[in-house]
């Protein structure tokens, strides 16, 4: 026997307006997840039975996906703290990108190697890159190539280490 708020509740998964397969960003598995979504938004995100991969299943970091997504704590805002401040203040995304832009030409500019030791390299020490576990493959090829191409070699991502 059920409550009467028991009665009324519905499962997430059968509001959604429509599922979107899509595979998890966490790591390079690749496990297939169904995304509910109802209205434009995404309500649920479970394990796609269908995925010769992880067949429904998945880790606590890709069922806890939905709040990659929705949480509460996700920022939607670029949030800066200047050099021994102790404040964040908001900006513009263009000023943080000009800002970025900025600091990585200075860095290679500064850093730039022709040559070591007699044998040209091209290459540049002055920044590099540690990727997190949320990129998935396509985004990792595309830094590996801007990074590459700015003449980084130091570039690697976390699921690797």
């Amino acid at each position: 026997m059920k409550s009467e708020a028991s009665e009324k509740l519905t499962s997430r998964l059968e509001t959604a307006d429509r599922v979107v397969k899509s595979i998890c960003p966490y790591c390079a598995v690749g496990c297939g997840q169904n995304v509910y979504v109802r209205d434009g938004q995404v309500t649920q995100i479970e394990g796609d039975p269908d995925s010769p991969i992880s067949r429904g299943r998945l880790c606590p970091k890709g069922a806890a996906s939905l709040q990659l997504t929705t949480g509460s704590a996700r920022e939607y805002k670029v949030r800066y703290r200047r050099p021994h401040g102790t404040e964040w203040e908001d900006l513009p995304i263009e000023r943080a990108v000009d800002m970025i832009a900025d600091r990585v030409i200075a860095s290679r500019r500064k850093g730039w190697q022709w040559e070591v030791d007699g044998v040209r390299v091209r290459r540049t020490l002055g920044f590099a890159h540690l990727g997190g576990a949320t990129l998935d493959n396509e985004e990792n090829y595309l830094i590996k190539k801007l990074f590459t191409a700015l003449g980084a070699i130091q570039i690697e991502n976390q699921a690797r280490i």
